[in-house]
């Protein structure tokens, strides 16, 4: 099994865009004008179809959420 890829994307304000970021590399995947383009499956489209997971933080750079794509199966229930 490999590792999964890991991203974040967070807010560049010298440049005023949202920048998805490999962690391992710190290079820039794909840019989005706004926060509100990653919603409608563009950030799916980014990750292509390897997936990976991305750690997504607001313009102040707190963290809000992580979403694995493709969605994983989820923990297993217990008996």
């Amino acid at each position: 099994m490999t590792d999964a890829r890991k991203y974040t994307l967070r807010f560049d304000a010298a440049a005023g865009i949202w920048k998805l970021e490999n962690d391992k590399s710190h290079r820039t995947v794909r840019t989005f004008a706004t926060k509100d383009k990653v919603k409608g499956g563009e950030l799916k489209n980014a990750l292509g179809r390897e997936g990976g997971s991305v750690k997504i933080r607001t313009r102040s750079g707190a963290f809000v959420e992580e979403r694995t794509y493709p969605p994983g199966p989820g923990p297993r229930k217990s008996r």
